[in-house]
């Protein structure tokens, strides 16, 4: 192990300091029995120079993969860069607090009231509640807010809602946190919800149905309006799962395919960072029909108004693009996604032939150089032979559909020639799998690293730095 793969703990060396304090800094009396609180030992925090600390925290920035450093086309998380810009303007809030006196943040409730505004007419919602800290803080918001209305009405026999078997997995979870039960809807072989399959299940239990569109194959539900009109005839709602919400910006609005209740990934569509655990924010929007429902749950899964520094960033980035730019999201989306997918066909396992809008999906190899004593190369191993060229890998084994599942979504935020890098490496990937299926087993070859037991670190974590005995 060289000197700059160590961890900061072992680069410590008793006396060595990256810092002087004068005499008498840091000596102040702890009042409130002090006796208890005082350490018997010292903490054993690491001692080294300040260029050992710097050189540190860079190595490690330099280890994680970010859409900062390369191309990463995430299928479903819509990991597409931002304008660095739209970073430093909430720095312009960064001294608000939630608790000051009204009448000191007149600017802070302006942004608000303009950013639901920008939200109205982009989803043709009528009110939204910014307290959500994320998409599936949305999706639960807008359950609580579906069940109410129905309670309101004295109509508590509605327990089920309906959910495709290609929705997010936060979509049946969100739904049993909030106490309804969910109810599978299959695709048909279109990848599409069937509305002959859809109408056996409606009945007067049904609380509404969640749908991404386009879904998470990346196709447009084309069925949605006789899907509203079912679900609406038997007094059930549709809820927006707002995912996929990027292909549709300023093109075709939820409101007017006929959703009820809807949320908002603005960390996937509006300009804030996505990964890594955050920040996130999934403001939640309703028709003027279920406004006094959503007044009658709002707050209730955060307090004040959320990540109220994403919906800064969400309201520059509107005002950068402007009406007349907005709907360039999706087209560009679409093209990039259609333009990777019609470029590897040949290359790879195309369970749908359709066009797509913003991501898609391949099912594994054509050809994964399987014969007899030698096993095929897998999803996961062209996952993990991309990181060799220096791409972040797709979404793989989701949605759960396929067996090979390998979920692309480039955004639109990459250029040709990134996307042409992209296609050249996955056509290679492809023929080398067909020559070598091993090569790509025992990939990545070049990373700090090489494959990790995933299963055994995600049940035995370790958090914490023990020193050798």
């Amino acid at each position: 192990m060289s000197y700059y793969d160590k961890l900061i703990f072992e680069l410590s060396k008793n006396g060595r300091r990256g810092a002087s304090v004068p005499r008498g800094v840091g000596d102040a009396e702890i009042p409130f029995g002090a006796g208890t609180l005082w350490r018997e030992t010292p903490p054993a925090l690491p001692e080294v120079s300040e260029p050992d600390v710097v050189r540190h925290y860079t190595r490690l920035s330099q280890l994680n993969f970010g859409v900062d450093s390369g191309f990463y086309p995430l299928g479903s998380c819509t990991m597409k860069y931002n304008p660095k810009v739209c970073d430093e303007v909430p720095a312009l809030f960064a001294g608000l607090h939630p608790l000051q006196e009204e009448e000191t943040v007149a600017g802070a409730r302006e942004l608000l009231a303009e950013t639901e505004r920008f939200l109205c007419a982009v989803t043709g919602m009528k009110h939204f509640t910014f307290s959500p800290c994320a998409g599936a803080h949305g999706e639960l918001t807008g359950l609580m807010i579906l069940r109410h209305y129905h309670e309101m009405r004295g109509d508590t026999a509605r327990t089920r809602i309906l959910v495709p078997d290609s929705a997010h997995g936060t979509n049946p979870a969100s739904a049993a946190i909030c106490g309804l039960e969910p109810v599978t809807v299959p695709s048909g072989p279109d990848g599409l919800v069937d509305p002959e399959a859809l109408r056996p299940l409606l009945g007067p239990d049904i609380a509404g149905i969640m749908l991404t569109n386009p879904n998470t194959l990346g196709l447009f539900e084309k069925h949605i309006k006789e899907i509203a009109a079912m679900v609406h005839a038997c007094g059930g709602l549709l809820y927006y799962d707002g995912a996929n919400l990027n292909p549709l910006v300023g093109v075709l609005r939820p409101g007017d395919m006929g959703f009820d209740i809807l949320h908002v990934n603005l960390h996937k569509t509006f300009a804030t960072p996505h990964g890594g655990g955050g920040p996130g924010s999934g403001p939640v929007g309703v028709t003027e029909a279920l406004k006094p429902a959503l007044a009658a749950v709002d707050g209730r899964v955060s307090a004040f108004h959320g990540n109220f520094g994403v919906v800064v960033r969400a309201y520059a980035y509107l005002l950068m693009l402007g009406r007349e730019h907005v709907r360039e999201l999706g087209a560009f989306a679409t093209l990039s996604a259609n333009y990777i997918k019609e470029s590897l066909r040949d290359k790879y396992k195309l369970p749908i032939d359709s066009v797509c809008k913003h991501e898609f999906v391949f099912d594994g190899l054509l050809d994964d150089g399987a014969r007899e004593g030698v096993p095929g190369a897998t999803t996961l191993d062209v996952a993990k032979r991309l990181l060799d060229y220096g791409f972040h890998a797709p979404t793989i084994y989701f949605p759960l559909l396929f067996h090979q599942s390998l979920m692309i979504e480039p955004t639109e935020t990459e250029s040709l020639e990134t996307l042409d890098e992209f296609i050249a490496v996955m056509r290679k990937i492809a023929d080398e799998a067909a020559a070598d299926p091993m090569l790509l087993k025992a990939a990545p070859h070049h990373t700090p690293i090489g494959r990790p037991d995933e299963t055994e670190a995600a049940r035995h974590p370790i958090l914490k730095y023990t020193p050798a005995a």
